[in-house]
Order: structure tokens, then sequence, then C-alpha cells
């Protein structure tokens, strides 16, 4: 193989890990009534006073358009609103609602169980591997970033 092809079957290893894990999470998560996205903002958001739509759209990785239509989408449901900034009135809070501080404490439990119940079978020693090497893969991109 052309040495600077190597990198190539670790590429496709990675991609085709997140692919299934992410199959695995989004299958559960549209049997609990969300979407990926609305998941991860009532996610986000649960046992928070709420973000602006920046710091939100910097935790979850959602666009900000995507990020404005499934929090649109989540306010017509009764599980966010936007409320004024305390100190920035050109700023908006996304919080969670009373039904949307019901909803996390129904569906995050129940999908954290979901997704423990795939890991359950890993010894503690293979999670440190898997953690130690993600991790070393993750520095690898993070010392070329300016």
């Amino acid at each position: 193989m052309n040495p600077s092809a190597e990198f190539l079957p670790t590429v496709q290893a990675l991609v085709q890990c997140y692919q299934a894990f992410e199959a695995y999470s989004a299958a559960h998560v549209r049997a609990l009534g969300l979407t990926p996205p609305q998941f991860d903002i009532i996610a986000t958001l649960g046992n928070t006073p709420g973000m602006t739509a920046t710091e939100l759209g910097e935790k979850t990785l959602i666009t900000k358009g995507t990020l404005t239509g499934v929090v649109d989408r989540l306010a017509d449901r009764g599980w966010v609103e936007r409320v004024a900034h305390d100190s920035d009135r050109r700023c908006q809070i996304v919080r969670l609602t009373k039904a949307g501080e019901a909803l996390f404490s129904q569906v995050f439990p129940a999908h954290m169980a979901h997704m423990a119940a795939r890991f359950s079978g890993a010894s503690p020693a293979e999670h440190k591997r898997w953690q130690a090497a993600l991790r070393a893969l993750e520095q690898v991109f993070r010392k070329g970033r300016a």
C-alpha cells in the first residue's frame, strides 16, 4: 500500500464506527418520539438554566440554520421557550419549559440506559483502551488547528 494512503483504513474504520453508533442511537431516539437533533437539544438543555443559541450550537454541533428550525419545532410542542437574556437584550436564552423538563427526565435516562446496555459487555480495561485510542486520535487533529 502507498505509505501516504495508510491512513485510509483508519478513516474508514472511524467512519464506519461512528455510522454504526449513530444508527443505533438514532433508532432508539426515534422510538422515544424525537428526532436525533431534538434529543440533542433536549439533552443539552437538561439540568441547565438554558443557554444562548450560539452556546447551544457549539455544544450540539448543530448548524445555526438547522438549530433555529429544531428549536422552533420544540417551542411549537411546548418543550422549549426563548426568553430575554438578563444582560444582553440582543440575545435570547433557550431553555426547557416545565413540559420540556418532564420530557428530559423521561427520555434522557431511558436513552442512557439503552446506550449503556450496548457497552455493558465490555470490561473496564476495554473501555480504557478505547478511550485512550480515541483521545490519541483526537489529538492528531487538534495539533494541526490554529
